[in-house]
């Protein structure tokens, strides 16, 4: 079929992470779909865009080798073996240290690597058909089927439309599905820096009244050893951060870490987004699927962002192969109700726990804080809860499905 007329089983709007590994991952089980994304490649892919960085966990990352992805991110990543969790810089710890031959918690990766490895990957792959720096200018969904007008002027169909979007997304706010949200009025600044001691693959979660102060562990580099940070500040102090110098940032961040890795030295770009959680009232519609930010967001305290992103991948490649092998089109009801089913109370816990992380440890005074202390010191002594939480953190409770086992579905 001429591509300017195509047709596949999947019509996914975003090529974002989320929406990139949905259309990988369904080519590896033999379905078809045509992503369709505004961006620009040349601009998304280039090294100063998306200073993020993201923790992967350990099922997502299964997911990521068994369709293909993993190798290209090999090397490129740094294990995360340890997670320090602390009230402020007061005595009193949680340490989450899986044991010697069990799989690391999760593995950092800079967004634009991961961002690269899924677009090769999509860009390589039979049965996908990407068409970047295009947007759909409408779309019909009815019970035969999804069309959409795209801005090229062609038409393209599918049996399932996944709107794959982000936070904002337009289909979502189309299908009429409600949203529950709010502001934490707080911001997130982002960057990195080098420091003069190994962070030992360790990633340090300090919390203060203002908001949490992350430090995720990167991949040494020729300058030595580097970590990421996500600073949680008042929304109205954002501002007045990004305009900091270099000297006077890395000034005020070692007076948040306490000086534990050293000398800190060559910050790089640092950027700031506004922290908010959303939940979705419910994540199918009629041949409609959302995943990743355009079903769920939540603030990055647990770094599960985009691994509730990866879940929904894996859960709805599952559910769409086992349809086929039924003889049942990508969107049919019955299978959309099942995706509906297996996602929404993960999903559902998964925010709501983040949620009440953020307001416990947001809570001023001396007398909140030293409670937060006798907690984290008296699960530190707990080792099954702890176990709990480090499963939670590799993203293998639940009922997993395949992919994040390692296994195609």
């Amino acid at each position: 079929m001429d591509k300017a007329d195509a047709r596949a089983d999947v019509l996914i709007l975003g090529g974002g992470l989320v929406g990139s590994a949905l259309a990988v991952a369904l080519d590896r089980h033999g379905l078809s779909s045509i992503v369709v994304d505004p961006a620009d490649p040349a601009v998304t892919l280039g090294s100063t865009f998306d200073g993020r960085a993201s923790a992967v966990a350990s099922a997502s990352h299964k997911m990521l080798d068994a369709i293909g992805v993993g190798e290209a991110l090999r090397g490129k990543g740094c294990e995360i073996r340890q997670i320090r969790v602390s009230d402020g810089l007061a005595p009193g710890k949680l340490d989450f240290i899986p044991a010697v031959d069990d799989a690391a918690l999760g593995t950092m990766y800079e967004n634009r690597l991961l961002r690269r490895a899924l677009n090769d990957a999509a860009v390589a792959a039979e049965r996908v058909d990407l068409r970047m720096q295009t947007r759909a200018t409408s779309v019909e969904r009815s019970a035969d089927g999804v069309r959409a007008m795209l801005s090229s002027g062609v038409t393209v169909s599918a049996d399932l439309l996944v709107a794959a979007e982000g936070r904002q997304s337009p289909t979502r706010a189309a299908a009429g599905i409600n949203v529950a949200r709010w502001q934490y009025d707080h911001a997130a600044i982002i960057g990195a820096f080098h420091h003069q001691r190994s962070h030992e693959n360790i990633a340090y979660e300090i919390f203060y009244s203002a908001g949490p102060f992350a430090l995720l562990p990167l991949p040494d580099d020729e300058s030595g050893h580097r970590s990421a940070i996500v600073w949680t500040v008042a929304g109205d102090h954002a501002a007045g951060m990004l305009k900091l110098g270099d000297r006077a940032f890395l000034s005020e961040a070692e007076k948040r870490m306490g000086g534990f890795l050293g000398r800190l030295s060559q910050a790089a770009a640092r950027s700031s987004y506004p922290l908010g959680f959303h939940h979705a009232a419910r994540i199918t519609d009629t041949r409609l699927v959302l995943v990743g930010d355009a079903a769920h967001g939540i603030h990055p305290i647990a770094g599960q962002g985009v691994n509730l992103g990866y879940r929904d991948v894996a859960t709805l490649v599952e559910v769409l192969v086992e349809g086929r092998r039924l003889g049942l089109d990508a969107g049919d009801a019955q299978l959309l109700k099942r995706y509906e089913r297996w996602r929404s109370l993960d999903t559902f816990m998964v925010a709501a726990a983040t949620d009440t992380l953020t307001r416990l440890f947001g809570v001023p005074g001396k007398a909140a804080s030293a409670i937060r202390r006798f907690g984290i010191s008296a699960v530190d002594r707990l080792p099954q809860l702890k176990d709990r939480f480090m499963a939670e953190a590799r993203g293998e409770s639940g009922d997993l499905p395949k992919l994040l086992l390692g296994t195609l579905a």
